[in-house]
């Protein structure tokens, strides 16, 4: 009888470890994209269970252009400090936003839907002679990186301007084919009406979708700057927070004591918009 106790009793904690590990995965992926996109880029408060955004994927430095539409970009060091960086590398569709210099104090850049995105030789690419790499990086075999856009740049983007990298993307709860609920992700197209691609899970199982607000396994409530909350036929450019609550359970209902349980837990995260 002690050691069928035993057992009851690290199932339980196993199972509630792993309600908590799926509600601490969604928290820390909706947090780091949802903190980090510019809501100039716009995005789209879709619903209570799904938002739609534009995420930054990566930023690297203009070294030159080989014509209005194709430039070639700093490499990323294999050591030490780096002019490039990416979470993911870009790819047709995606965004390339490029700063523009001008005579105000005001910020702009020039927004781009790349055609085509790959490495390329550094001579050819970003030389030491554009001073945004090293004769020792050529000869260390780093390569640079060759952008192709789909309309041409203006006068005003020069060698040495900052470039972000931006993706715009779907994050929703939906059921998926085992009857389970998860938190997916859909790829969206850069420009135009939003059409997403097939959805992929990230994390999960959680709670089902419902409209009760204190039982739904994933909620998101928008707010402005003045704490007023915000309907999904809001405008994107009066956000400044997002509150999010995250509800998981176990599939295993277990028997403790005598008596019934399904282990779960939950967790509400605000998280506010960091480039407004």
């Amino acid at each position: 009888m002690l050691l069928l106790r035993q057992q009851r009793f690290y199932r339980g904690a196993g199972e509630l470890l792993y309600a908590r590990e799926g509600v601490r995965d969604a928290i820390d992926v909706l947090a780091t994209d949802i903190r980090g996109f510019a809501v100039a880029d716009t995005a789209r408060l879709l619903a209570d269970s799904a938002m739609e955004m534009f995420t930054s994927i990566g930023a690297s430095v203009l070294c030159q252009l080989t014509s209005v539409t194709e430039a070639g970009l700093a490499p990323a060091a294999r050591t030490g400090n780096s002019l490039a960086s990416f979470t993911t590398q870009p790819d047709t569709g995606d965004l390339a936003l490029f700063y523009v210099a001008g005579n105000t104090d005001s910020i702009s850049w020039e927004r781009h839907r790349i055609v085509s995105y790959g490495t390329r030789s550094l001579a050819t690419t970003c030389p030491p002679t554009s001073g945004f790499s090293r004769p020792a990086d050529l000869a260390a075999g780093l390569e640079g990186y060759g952008l192709t856009l789909e309309t041409p740049l203006s006068a005003n983007v020069r060698a040495g301007a900052p470039v972000r990298f931006i993706r715009r993307g779907r994050y929703s709860l939906y059921r998926a084919a085992d009857g389970e609920w998860y938190l997916g992700y859909r790829r969206c197209n850069a420009l135009g009406p939003s059409a997403c691609g097939a959805i992929q899970p990230l994390s999960g199982p959680y709670r089902s979708y419902s409209g009760d607000r204190n039982a739904t396994g994933l909620l998101f409530e928008y707010f402005d700057e003045h704490g007023t909350a915000l309907v999904p036929s809001s405008s994107p450019l009066d956000l400044a927070r997002v509150d999010l609550t995250v509800r998981a359970e176990s599939r295993q209902h277990l028997m403790i004591e005598g008596r019934g349980s399904t282990p779960a837990d939950s967790a509400k995260a605000s998280i506010a918009i960091r480039n407004r």
